[in-house]
């Protein structure tokens, strides 16, 4: 009798079928935006075992499962515009990656010592400006549906420390402002792709004192926005503290304001690769740490970059395009 009465609990109320909780997805990935310009001068990637390979598929063979990906409004030679963008995710897409996309609402780097407006934005007010904030990102974010890709992320904004689309956005000038442009771009992402989680991102994530003063700006002033990202590069040698003091950030972003947190960028010197594992390592288990599964991934920044490309030493691959031991962090966890 009893075991009939379990399996009609749809109508019997009182006898509930036993569910097996599924473990939260966890991102790790990597930003990859600078890849189709480095394979269009011609470089390689190899594997562990030293065999050519495409270079997604080598960063999915070592743990990760999400790719980032930021995006220029009108850039110079085309790289990270539009085009490239979706052929990118698209790659990543077919590979069964999950994606980040980074709106930089800029023409170039957009990061804590540059906001420059794109060219074609420079005389607008700011009407005018919340205008092209929100057609950039449907536009953008429409193209990506039409080819089937739906991000699991998007940053409205990168690194804006001190607000976007300077000068009229700069935070400490116009809290309001900045908050009315994160609108702008959270309200044209949930039109177009409603389940896509919008992150606020900024740099420093072991400085709590500049989050507590970014969040609780963005907060009176009505921003709206479901992550706070976070950037980290620490010192080599005090790797441990930065990461201690970024677990406590975390932790009182996710308390003071109920959101879920993530680190959006992270990197180390590639001849570091050692210590780097073990910050990565230490990093990925203390955003796992977050309670309630709000710490929700760790993504490295440009690891496929090797040989000095454009002069970036803080890549995790090696000078004959294999990754180093740092990787092994993400596969281990």
């Amino acid at each position: 009798m009893l075991v009939f009465l379990c399996l009609a609990a749809a109508i019997l109320p009182g006898c509930k079928k036993e569910a097996h909780a599924q473990p939260a997805f966890f991102a790790k990935g990597a930003d990859i935006g600078w890849l189709s310009e480095m394979e269009s001068t011609g470089i390689k990637f190899r594997n562990a075992a030293g065999q050519e390979e495409d270079c997604i598929s080598i960063l999915k063979g070592v743990g990760m499962n999400t790719i980032r990906l930021r995006v220029w409004v009108n850039p110079a030679d085309g790289w990270s515009g539009e085009e490239d963008v979706i052929k990118l995710a698209s790659r990543a897409n077919t590979m069964g990656m999950k994606l980040m996309i980074d709106f930089h609402y800029s023409d170039w780097w957009a990061d804590p010592g540059k906001q420059n407006k794109p060219a074609a934005w420079k005389d607008m007010d700011i009407p005018q400006l919340l205008a092209a904030i929100s057609s950039h990102t449907r536009q953008v974010m429409s193209s990506l549906k039409r080819n089937g890709i739906t991000p699991a992320w998007v940053q409205v904004g990168n690194e804006t420390n001190d607000g976007m689309l300077w000068e009229t956005g700069r935070a400490s000038k116009d809290m309001k402002t900045f908050a009315n442009m994160i609108n702008a771009g959270y309200d044209a992402v949930k039109e177009v792709s409603p389940t896509s989680k919008v992150i606020v991102h900024i740099s420093n994530g072991y400085n709590n004192d500049l989050f507590r003063w970014m969040f609780d700006g963005l907060t009176a002033n009505k921003a709206k926005f479901d992550v706070i990202g976070m950037s980290l590069y620490p010192d080599v040698d005090k790797w441990e503290e930065f990461n201690n003091n970024t677990l406590y950030n975390m932790n009182d972003m996710v308390n003071r304001y109920g959101k879920e947190v993530m680190i959006c960028e992270a990197g180390m010197p590639w001849d570091k690769a050692g210590t780097c594992r073990s910050f990565l390592a230490d990093l990925i288990k203390k955003v796992r740490s977050i309670p309630g599964n709000k710490g929700l991934g760790v993504l490295y920044w440009e690891p496929e970059c090797h040989n000095n490309w454009k002069g970036y030493n803080m890549g995790a691959f090696d000078n004959s395009g294999k990754p180093t031991i740092a990787l092994d962090a993400f596969k281990e966890n």
